[in-house]
């Protein structure tokens, strides 16, 4: 079950997972953030969470993130540990059906709940990419398919709305994701003009793919690669799809 309560648990556990990252692998390379460190990571991590305290909170803040206030070295630990004790904070002196502004315009408080507990998941998993690779934790199957829902109902609509976005040849093709750990974890999406509309639901599409909850939610923001997970049908069309949404 999600909501507030689930989301706010979600963000102290995954956010206590990241702050207590050894300091002796900072250094070392994120293979799925290629370019970034386990420094710039928790940096960037640290930087969403204060930005969106500033969105909480109504207060003035940096118009974007900003990933280089944060301190060099060892240092960081302390600086996102604070940047997670600020944002829990910011939940405690507000209510999920309190007015936020967001990027997507005038919101609540419950959609920045939703969105860093989903960005600390997912970014827990990436710094354990790093530090543990092929021992990743997987995010609960729970909150991956949250995450999914997410993914389709809030990165989805940004990224192909603008004319053009949708090629021709995609417009009419479906995917379904099928999650194998999670009760009614299937998503049948179809490719518009204009988007991707989206049931739950169990049905054929041109293309599926399977996977745990967490895989899956993995493979949308390329975290998974096609080839980690199964795939049925048409291999190439669900690329095609999923590439559609270029976020990370």
């Amino acid at each position: 079950m999600t909501g507030p309560d689930a989301w706010l648990a979600a963000i102290r556990t995954e956010g206590a997972a990241l702050a207590a990252t050894p300091t002796d692998s900072l250094d070392a390379a994120v293979p799925s953030c290629p370019g970034w460190t386990v420094h710039d990571l928790i940096a960037h991590v640290g930087a969403v969470h204060r930005w969106a305290t500033t969105k909480i909170l109504r207060t003035d803040g940096p118009r974007g993130i900003r990933a280089d206030q944060a301190p060099p070295g060892t240092a960081v630990s302390d600086w996102y540990q604070e940047s997670l004790d600020g944002l829990v904070a910011a939940f405690a002196h507000t209510t999920p059906d309190t007015p936020a502004p967001t990027f997507v315009g005038e919101r609540d408080v419950a959609f920045w709940l939703r969105r860093q507990a989903h960005e600390l998941a997912v970014h827990r998993w990436d710094a354990d990419s790093a530090v543990r690779p092929g021992d990743e934790r997987p995010i609960a199957a729970v909150l991956a398919a949250d995450g999914i829902d997410e993914w389709l109902g809030l990165f989805v609509p940004r990224f192909l709305a603008e004319p053009g976005a949708v090629p021709d040849n995609l417009v009419g093709r479906t995917l379904h994701l099928h999650a194998t750990d999670y009760p009614d974890g299937e998503w049948l999406l179809t490719v518009a003009r204009d988007g991707v509309t989206y049931t739950r639901a169990h049905a054929e599409g041109d293309a599926a793919v399977r996977a745990t909850t967490s895989d899956l939610l993995l493979t949308v923001w390329r975290r998974r690669g096609l080839g980690e997970v199964e795939v049925f049908g048409d291999r190439t069309a669900a690329a095609a799809i999923l590439d559609l949404v270029q976020v990370s």
